[in-house]
């Protein structure tokens, strides 16, 4: 494989998460004037054969009030004891030099909407260790509607305490499986 081939190819094989080096969040513009922030403490990932997808696991989202956390996991957000997790899996991946654009259809809610999914790409390349990653730094914007999030409140100006519209974003490192095996 030329080094041009390396920089513009997703790779085949299969690759495996490296949570310590990854994490899954998601933002919203809250009170008109803010961003509220979360993450997901439990998710999994892979990259298989050109193909990428995961799961992340409801109750195990992160911010920084418990009493919030709660309330994401009601039946108002994320209704984690019906939909106990988020999943998404890809259909295809776009790579044009550091540039990445996936396709494919994100799951909330027992609600599947198809989605791109658009940042950067690095690797493969070797690690301290001769292992083989590949990481993808990415985001996407979907309207919680869409997902069935329909809770809000009104502010003292008539407008809506949450946007509709919420980032996610995912930061992967993936390492290369059985090479060697």
């Amino acid at each position: 494989m030329s080094a041009t081939e390396q920089t513009t190819a997703i790779p085949t094989g299969t690759w495996k998460l490296d949570p310590v080096h990854s994490d899954i969040g998601f933002a919203v513009t809250y009170s008109g004037a803010g961003t509220f922030r979360g993450t997901f403490g439990e998710f999994d990932a892979n990259l298989v054969d050109g193909t990428v997808g995961g799961s992340a696991k409801v109750a195990s989202v992160r911010v920084d009030d418990p009493n919030l956390a709660g309330h994401l996991q009601s039946p108002d957000f994320f209704d984690a004891e019906q939909s106990p997790e988020l999943r998404f899996a890809s259909s295809t991946i776009e790579r044009d030099g550091d540039d990445v654009t996936i396709q494919g259809e994100l799951t909330l809610r027992s609600v599947t909407k198809r989605v791109t999914i658009t940042g950067s790409v690095s690797g493969p390349t070797p690690d301290l260790y001769g292992n083989q990653r590949i990481a993808f730094d990415v985001e996407t914007t979907v309207n919680r509607r869409d997902f069935g999030i329909d809770w809000n409140q009104d502010l003292p100006t008539g407008d809506p305490a949450l946007a509709d519209d919420v980032k996610i974003t995912a930061n992967l490192a993936l390492v290369q499986a059985g090479v060697g095996a």
